[in-house]
């Protein structure tokens, strides 16, 4: 064999060697889809984090159990970043370099998204339902982004809305962990209260492990406060709503976010949240559990773990995971970045698990539009309004 056949037949080689790692998309083999989640499951959020994997591993099960979707199994890989970025960093290198996920899915936490954005971007991985509700989840370019429900900010300016129509209030104040996800829930209240005229009359700033806030709290009083806007961990919101009670300010109201809004806080013993308000992209399952489909589902999750009650961080991973089972059957058999995000872009549903009709479209990458206010009365949350 001369030279230069050697050298064509090389070169042909070579060329068949590039096309073939082209057409292998990350994450993706003929048999399994490797899916990713970097979320909380021991630190201050760890009441959304883990039964949102918990109930999204037991969809991915029956879903696998029936042979999978075109042909493949979906493999959830979890890390735990306890809420903490370097560890955060350290979960999403692995998910991405190590694991080479196809997918980042219920990834946790408004800075750890935002720190995983440049990475996940460059290799064309998909973001899909974080567990985050801060606008700069779309941020641009969003071209492979995608939300569950409205932000952070938008739930604050329609909370605030609710007790301006209902109360009349005139003084909005807030409490906040001064994090990416802390800025957006004051940045929404403050906002606001200049929009519709109203004052806003003080804030406090809170350490994510900060127990202690009767100094807080008379600062806000003294403010005259009539609506505290709240971005703290669900131990922190529960410990400074009860606060404020035991100091006997009880003509005054709390209002928190999505990452407010959760089961536990509820069903605290004593009554002690009675009263207690949040505004958030899902209603609570417990009223719902006469729908057929909701019902069917809060018996299986029961069954499957023990619990009494499916919590909101179970009804946001269920509901998580269907968006992502949804995507992937419509992206079809040749699942790539693009026909995923095709997929994604396709869908258009009622879930009846979180209540909220979904539509994602190529100029629209937010699921739900909806923003549920809920109270708490009698150890559940009662919805009052939709915005």
């Amino acid at each position: 064999m001369n030279s230069l056949i050697k050298m064509t037949l090389f070169a042909s080689a070579c060329i068949a060697i590039t096309g073939n790692l082209q057409a292998q998309t990350q994450g993706v083999s003929d048999t399994e889809i490797r899916v990713g989640s970097s979320t909380d499951l021991s630190g201050i959020f760890a009441a959304f984090g883990a039964p949102a994997v918990k109930a999204a591993q037991l969809y991915f099960d029956e879903i696998n159990a029936k042979g999978g979707v075109n042909g493949r199994k979906i493999k959830f890989i979890v890390e735990d970043h306890n809420y903490q970025l370097p560890k955060a960093a350290q979960a999403i290198n692995k998910l991405v370099n190590r694991d080479r996920i196809f997918v980042m899915l219920m990834q946790l936490g408004t800075p750890m998204n935002l720190a995983s954005f440049k990475l996940l971007d460059a290799r064309k991985i998909p973001n899909v339902s974080p567990l985050s509700a801060a606008r700069q989840m779309l941020q641009e370019p969003d071209d492979f982004r995608f939300v569950g429900g409205p932000s952070f900010y938008d739930q604050m300016k329609a909370g605030i809305s609710y007790f301006v129509d209902t109360k009349g209030i005139t003084k909005v104040c807030a409490m906040y962990i001064p994090s990416d996800f802390g800025k957006e829930v004051q940045a929404g209240a403050k906002d606001q209260a200049k929009t519709l005229g109203l004052t806003y009359a003080a804030e406090t700033t809170h350490k994510p492990d900060d127990a202690d806030f009767v100094g807080s709290l008379t600062k806000l009083k003294d403010a005259g406060c009539e609506l505290v806007t709240m971005a703290l961990g669900v131990r922190q919101a529960i410990t400074a709503y009860a606060t404020a009670r035991k100091i006997g300010w009880n003509n005054v109201d709390f209002i928190g976010s999505a990452a407010g809004f959760h089961t536990v806080m509820a069903k605290v013993p004593g009554g002690i949240t009675e009263g207690l308000y949040a505004a958030a992209s899902t209603s609570d399952i417990l009223p719902r559990i006469s729908n057929p489909v909701a019902g069917a589902w809060f018996k299986k999750y029961t069954e499957a773990t023990g619990e009494k009650i499916p919590s909101t961080g179970a009804v946001l991973g269920r509901s998580a995971a269907e968006t992502f089972v949804r995507a992937l059957e419509a992206a079809g058999k040749d699942l790539t970045p693009e026909s995923f995000k095709a997929g994604m872009e396709s869908l258009s549903y009622y879930d009846a698990i979180s209540d909220n009709q979904v539509d994602y479209s190529a100029e629209d990458h937010q699921g739900a539009d909806e923003i549920v206010i809920s109270v708490i009365e009698n150890g559940n949350w009662k919805e009052v309004a939709r915005k």
